[in-house]
């Protein structure tokens, strides 16, 4: 457990503010079934295996995802919906990304 603890200290310092504050007012990239299309709604998702309860992984493993789609990737709600979650996830960190890196948020 000690180990686990080190790498959430050590990934600390990867949270960004800039990135989180670049999600009001964007379009939701994750666009999963129940998307509300919503823009106020959108906040940055996190969607690294390294989050849960007040753990969240570095800010440039995370989404643009409205108040639906970010219930969904939470678990707080359950779908019927037919779709690879881990892929949309994959496609939206893509297009999430791209947008970053033009907004200057993220330089490779």
């Amino acid at each position: 457990m000690a180990e686990f603890k080190t790498i959430i200290t050590n990934l600390e310092h990867l949270r960004v503010t800039k990135i989180r504050k670049s999600a009001r007012g964007e379009d939701c990239t994750l666009r999963l079934e129940v998307c509300n299309g919503n823009p106020e709604t959108t906040v940055l998702a996190h969607i690294g295996h390294n989050r849960g309860m007040g753990i969240k992984c570095a800010d440039y493993f995370a989404v643009y995802a409205c108040s639906a789609c970010h219930d969904v990737i939470d678990g707080r709600v359950k779908t019927d919906y037919f779709y690879d979650l881990e892929l949309e996830k994959l496609r939206a960190l893509e297009e999430t990304q791209g947008i970053l890196f033009n907004k200057g948020l993220l330089k490779i």
